[in-house]
């Protein structure tokens, strides 16, 4: 699909980030893309976008039907971990209110379909709103991946693409500080350009 300037599409057209099929976190901060000439992906940028994304990821059932309020909350967690993968990657201290949204997603969901009364059908269980109840659930597991991912045996390895102005996190691989192949060309040839233009130093 071709972009024009300034588009806001959900239609994705990059491969993922290494360490992004490891971790979904990854793949959430992720999801929304700076490209050159001013291009952007959100691919959580509608609820239809949002619940595909759930979907692909093993996070929400092909009919969940995702409303707006279901998306936000996605793309807002979204952003929220994208504020500590930066602060860990330039060892800087941890956002306290990234840090309480993400504890705040892990301690939502009920763990189990909690006990209700209804006077002809006596006790059962259920949840009380399906929709918001696999929101909460597909919340709860990726803050809990991306806590394993800050905190984990991988958390040394993340590093942001260093290809502007493309905005995305990956786990580094030896010295490769590139999300994809397509960014390290342009990396290469930012570079070559930079040398070929550079004054002439004198003698």
């Amino acid at each position: 699909m071709r972009l024009m300037k300034g588009t806001v599409t959900d239609e994705p057209t990059l491969l993922p980030a290494p360490g992004a099929e490891q971790y979904a976190a990854l793949d959430l901060a992720n999801s929304a893309v700076a490209l050159p000439g001013g291009q952007f992906i959100d691919l959580l940028g509608t609820p239809t976008a949002a619940e595909r994304w759930l979907v692909e990821h093993g996070l929400a059932p092909a009919d969940a039907e995702l409303q707006e309020t279901c998306a936000a909350q996605l793309r807002s967690l979204r952003e929220q971990i994208r504020s500590l993968l930066a602060s860990r990657v330039d060892g800087h201290a941890a956002p306290a209110g990234a840090l309480n949204a993400l504890n705040d997603a892990l301690t939502r969901a009920p763990a189990a379909a909690l006990l209700h009364w209804h006077p002809e059908r006596g006790l059962y269980r259920a949840a009380s709103h399906p929709t918001t109840q696999i929101v909460e659930h597909a919340l709860a597991a990726l803050a809990s991946d991306a806590a394993e991912l800050l905190t984990g045996a991988d958390a040394d390895r993340l590093t942001a693409c260093g290809s502007s102005p493309c905005n995305r996190y990956l786990l580094r691989h030896g010295r490769r500080h590139w999300c994809s192949t397509r960014c390290g060309d342009r990396a290469r040839a930012a570079r070559a350009y930079a040398r070929r233009t550079a004054p002439a130093q004198p003698d």
